[in-house]
């Protein structure tokens, strides 16, 4: 399974990219850059305490920019309803992802060939059984699949499987936890914002 890394699009969305290259290559942590109390191995609520410690608007969080874009989820609700019942996963937490991933652009592109909704690299989408990424219901099969297996793998630990999908699964086990990229922590604190956001919309 290909290692993959987060990367900020220009216009502020995460796409997914290949981690064919050093970890020179990854924003790391310089000294005082962590989260108060960083720990790869720490719990959830030390992790989410670290994270409201280090990023700013703490007990805030954040709106998806442009309701337009936020409300153009119910668009695929079907799909990700269906994936979801498939691969028991939480839709607001899918729906979180694609926001993430790729602002609900079923066309996105990253810099590294990331493709679609949930920004699967080819590797992804064809162990994944996705023909065409750009297909949205086939995307959202496929990525939702692919994060029920990370949740699986990592013993449902929320923070460590969007880690993995962020990541890779490979660096979450070599850091054995969240590894200590700046990027890594920012996708997370955006997923968990929109998750929060979209179970708010429910």
């Amino acid at each position: 399974m290909p290692q993959r890394t987060g990367q900020v699009h220009p216009a502020g969305q995460t796409v997914l990219s290949s981690m064919a290259g050093s970890a020179a290559d990854l924003y790391m942590f310089r000294d005082g850059d962590a989260p108060a109390g960083y720990a790869p191995v720490s719990d959830s609520k030390r992790r989410l305490s670290s994270m409201k410690g280090f990023y700013p608007g703490k007990n805030s969080f954040a709106v998806p920019k442009g309701a337009g874009s936020a409300v153009r989820s119910s668009d695929y609700g079907k799909a990700i309803k269906s994936a979801c019942r498939r691969y028991t996963v939480d839709p607001a937490l899918v729906r979180a992802v694609i926001m993430a991933e790729s602002n609900f652009n079923p066309a996105a592109v990253s810099p590294k060939g990331a493709m679609g909704l949930m920004q699967l690299m080819p590797d992804t989408a064809r162990e994944m059984g996705v023909s065409n990424p750009f297909d949205p219901v086939e995307n959202i099969h496929g990525g939702v699949g692919y994060l029920s297996r990370l949740l699986k793998s990592l013993n449902g630990d929320l923070f460590l499987a969007l880690a993995a999908y962020n990541a890779g699964p490979e660096r979450v086990k070599s850091y054995k936890g969240i590894p200590p990229f700046q990027e890594t922590w920012l996708y997370i604190k955006r997923v968990l914002d929109y998750y929060q956001f979209y179970k708010g919309m429910n």
